[in-house]
């Protein structure tokens, strides 16, 4: 198979991902810088940076509930902390990545795991799989606020209309609501609320499909399986 898909078949990244690190020369095969669309067996032996990946089989899954200021992308322009030097303090020996995002303001649930299948099938853009959020405003909801937000916004910004989601109020409370989409574009729901002039005081994912962020506390993570997902 090519050298991509089994690093992501090893969940140590996306195909994207590998393929930038193979052709910034930071992955050999066998001792040998590796090259873009290089074929490799099961049991080549893989470094990145100069640290042998794990042909192990043991597959991870973590339900996290990330702090505010936390980002998830590498690329790290304000010097924040980042995602992945917290996953290494959970101490588990193994390469595990984010299952998509939250933006650097934005708390609730994430998934982290070290399985590039399972990564690969919950951020599937075809599938209709639902996460929900708890959102809080700048100002008072309206009921015209509610019927545009469920029946999708066009953001000009990235020339998309958003695809019809759930929303509903939180009782007789005038600034926040919960809402429950089916896509994963950038600062989706913050992008809504701006195009009908809300600005996001505070955004939290509270589930990921079948799993719900519970009592989970800020910074703290579960181990789960996949049959608490699908």
């Amino acid at each position: 198979m090519r050298l991509n898909k089994r690093l992501v078949e090893l969940g140590y990244c996306s195909r994207r991902n590998a393929d930038k690190l193979i052709d910034e020369g930071r992955v050999k095969v066998n001792g040998k810088v590796a090259v873009l669309g290089e074929q490799v067996s099961e049991t080549d032996d893989i470094e990145i940076d100069g640290e042998e990946i794990a042909k192990d089989d043991e597959k991870i899954i973590l339900a996290y509930n990330k702090p505010r200021g936390i980002v998830c992308t590498e690329s790290n322009v304000e010097k924040s902390e980042k995602i992945s030097d917290k996953i290494k303090e959970f101490g588990f020996g193994k390469r595990l990545f984010t299952v998509g995002r939250l933006d650097k303001d934005s708390t609730g649930l994430i998934l982290i795991t070290n399985d590039g299948d399972f990564a690969k099938e919950v951020t599937n853009t075809h599938k209709d799989y639902e996460k929900e959020y708890e959102v809080r405003v700048n100002k008072p909801i309206t009921g015209d606020f509610i019927s545009r937000m469920q029946q999708g916004i066009y953001l000009d910004e990235i020339d998309k209309k958003t695809k019809p989601c759930k929303v509903h109020r939180f009782g007789k409370e005038l600034y926040r609501f919960s809402i429950t989409i089916t896509q994963g574009l950038n600062r989706q729901v913050r992008r809504m609320c701006k195009a009908l002039g809300y600005h996001v005081v505070d955004l939290k994912r509270t589930r990921i499909m079948k799993y719900k962020l519970g009592n989970l506390k800020s910074g703290e993570f579960k181990v789960i399986k996949k049959s608490d997902i699908f």
